[in-house]
């Protein structure tokens, strides 16, 4: 395979998420809710290399883009990750994720006595102690999350 000849297929519409930590990508999938029934293109390519990071994982998903709140989750596992927005085979829109210093209702608590896993109306908030490796703190009880703890979570 020559340098220029692409190892994946361009897509005409959807959503390119490039740059994922190696060996994420099927991670990623998982907390996008993808299951293979979508009826959709999904193309998952894993541990391409790459100059920026060695090697990193693609996620390609045709006639899909993402909201906020997906972007955010996909910030928690993939904090390098940059989002392609494909309209007619051209990049309209290109993002990096950033991961906020605050998140809220994208995830619970592990802590089962947490307030926010109880019947009161209040919303799950973490603070961000450290991006990699992925370091959460509880609002409310200080319960310290990890990615392995946000991973079972989807």
């Amino acid at each position: 395979m020559s340098e220029r000849e692409l190892r994946v297929s361009k897509i005409k519409d959807g959503t390119v998420i490039d740059h994922i930590t190696g060996g994420h990508a099927l991670d990623v999938v998982k907390i996008l809710g993808i299951t293979g029934h979508e009826k959709k293109p999904i193309t998952v390519a894993i541990h391409v290399p790459s100059k920026r990071l060695k090697t990193k994982d693609i996620v390609k998903i045709e006639g899909r883009e993402l909201n906020p709140q997906e972007v955010h989750k996909i910030a928690l596992l993939a904090p390098h990750a940059t989002i392609n927005i494909i309209r007619d085979y051209k990049v309209v829109k290109k993002q990096e994720v950033k991961l906020p210093s605050v998140i809220e209702n994208i995830i619970k608590c592990v802590n089962p006595a947490c307030i926010s896993n109880s019947d009161e109306p209040v919303r799950a908030k973490f603070y961000l102690d450290s991006e990699e490796p992925l370091v959460l703190k509880c609002h409310y009880c200080g319960c310290i999350i990890e990615k392995k703890d946000v991973l079972e979570q989807f």
